[in-house]
């Protein structure tokens, strides 16, 4: 299913790899409005594209790939001009998210900086701003094509314009279910991090600086690095406990130890602002001991083998003992990349590092494995495969909302072209002439 995906770059998942093949002298390659490209953000997806899919063609590669960027840099432009606003907060959390799921991918920030070149920091401040022009120029995009609909008809119309031979093969594919188990953290364990905490509690008292020791000892990466500071938040924003300690205190003031789903906190209130309040706040997390570590295994193993002994389905042993917010459904998972249930072998894998599901068979039950979750803490997890949907060749009857979403896709990206078209008209753009030879879809070089 070929199709041109003017904002490919939105969609994928963004993943940066420091260049270390060859010294790279920056320079500027393009310009949209006062938003600059550079030759290293150019080469630096071109980078990862040859991880994926080895060289290619590697003119007509950066070619597509500053398209590409040109794209997204006028949005972003249109977004400034119509005064479209981003919230830091907003940006942080979505950087949590991938900082979150690259740590469980590559095991840490060791396995981080060894896999893409770029320490925690860095990978975190330069994050900030490539998602920041992302969710710029996806709302743009959106406020652009959200009125854009399609029928049956067209859908089925479109299925038709494919020549058969150009018709995707559709990977094999598995609907999974899981049942997962956090360790419980010993009473010893909890004491000993309520009493590091009281101790911090104390030196601010006495006169030492929080935002010192919430740099110095805050488990929190994304406020440890801002002194704890979490920036100015109304009530409904934090959980309950959090708000209602934070609430509670007047400016400088520091609250006594309490504990949350994240772990446990003292907090400082930095200002009042009519119904908001800014402030600070130092996290240390319980983490669970050997013992119970082994506990939770064996739990889980046990579990599993009531399974197996058909003494109950996995389903519903997903609903009685699964600490996962799956076990509603039964603990079948949601695949984050689509939104749907199902998952290829290689997204499976790179969700679920030490999972496989490619030698299962439906109705298989895996043995225990150790995982990080989105907070850094270990939990036990085991998996069944529910369904397994065959290799084959799209189709409508199968396949019928991938076949939507690519028409649907392509109507969005008509609209978008239409508009870039007119837009460029009317902006300033600059390509410097190493690249003026492109074969671009749209008029940037006038």
């Amino acid at each position: 299913m070929k199709r041109i995906l003017f904002l490919a770059l939105l969609a994928v998942q963004p993943c940066l790899v420091r260049a270390q093949e060859e010294l790279i002298v920056d320079q500027v390659v393009g310009v949209v409005g006062q938003n600059v490209i550079k030759l290293s953000d150019i080469e630096n997806s071109y980078a990862q594209l040859r991880m994926r899919q080895g060289a290619g063609n590697a003119q007509e590669n950066r070619c597509r790939i500053l398209e590409n960027i040109l794209m997204t840099k006028l949005m972003v432009h249109k977004g400034l001009v119509d005064s479209v606003e981003v919230a830091d907060e907003e940006v942080e959390q979505q950087v949590q998210y991938y900082l979150k799921a690259y740590m469980r991918q590559y095991g840490g920030k060791e396995g981080l900086r060894q896999a893409t070149g770029y320490s925690y920091d860095e990978f975190h401040d330069i994050y900030f701003d490539i998602l920041k022009e992302r969710i710029l120029s996806q709302r743009v995009e959106y406020n652009l094509t959200q009125n854009v609909k399609i029928t049956p008809a067209e859908v089925a119309a479109y299925y038709q314009r494919i020549p058969a031979d150009s018709l995707p093969t559709i990977e094999e594919s598995y609907e999974v279910a899981e049942i997962v188990l956090r360790p419980q953290v010993s009473e010893e364990e909890r004491d000993r991090v309520r009493l590091e905490l009281n101790k911090l509690r104390e030196r601010v008292l006495n006169g030492e600086n929080f935002s010192m020791l919430a740099t110095l000892y805050s488990q929190d990466p994304g406020s440890a690095k801002k002194g704890g500071e979490l920036g100015f938040f109304t009530r409904g924003d934090m959980v309950g406990e959090f708000e209602a300690a934070a609430f509670s205190l007047k400016p400088g003031e520091v609250s006594p130890v309490i504990e949350t789903s994240y772990g446990f906190h003292i907090i400082q209130l930095v200002e009042r602002r009519g119904n908001s309040v800014n402030a600070r706040h130092i996290l240390m997390k319980a983490q669970p001991l050997s013992d119970d570590l082994l506990d939770a295994r064996m739990r889980l193993d046990s579990i599993a083998r009531e399974v197996q002994l058909g003494n109950i389905t996995f389903a519903e042993a997903a609903r009685q003992f699964s600490q996962s917010d799956t076990r509603l459904g039964g603990g079948v998972m949601a695949n984050p990349n689509t939104g749907g249930n199902s998952f290829t072998k290689a997204e499976f894998a790179a969700l679920y590092p030490g999972l496989s599901v490619s030698s299962m068979n439906v109705g298989d039950v895996s043995s225990a494995t150790a995982m990080q979750d989105d907070e850094g803490q270990t939990v036990y997890r085991i998996v069944s495969v529910v369904r397994r949907k065959p290799e084959h060749t799209a189709n409508l009857s199968d396949d019928y909302d991938k076949i939507y979403n690519a028409a649907l896709q392509e109507s969005k990206n008509k609209k978008i072209r239409d508009w870039a078209s007119r837009m460029i008209q009317n902006t300033y753009v600059f390509i410097a002439d190493d690249f003026k030879q492109c074969n671009f879809q749209l008029q940037w070089c006038r």
